[in-house]
């Protein structure tokens, strides 16, 4: 038989789509949602059930960092004049 090799997406905080930490963009990218539709939601959670700045902030912790793509670039901050090199 054949085995096929399944691609599973992981549920990582965004490099992307960040406003604090990349939660809700991680989250709506594991979904395949609109970033702000999550943020929106996470914020009604947080207003009115109480537990969304707590689980934001476990989901802070707990969930890794999206791997960089190999050949992308690093962002340069602004006035420098050296370019990012990739490591």
């Amino acid at each position: 038989m054949l085995s096929r090799r399944v691609s599973r997406k992981k549920l990582t905080r965004s490099m992307n789509e960040r406003k604090i930490a990349g939660v809700c963009g991680g989250i709506a990218d594991y979904l395949d949602m609109d970033p702000t539709l999550v943020r929106l939601v996470w914020v009604m959670m947080a207003l009115f059930v109480g537990w969304g700045v707590i689980g934001y902030l476990i989901a802070w912790i707990v969930l890794p960092e999206q791997p960089v793509a190999q050949g992308t670039t690093a962002v340069v901050p602004s006035g420098t004049s050296q370019p990012a090199v990739n490591q």
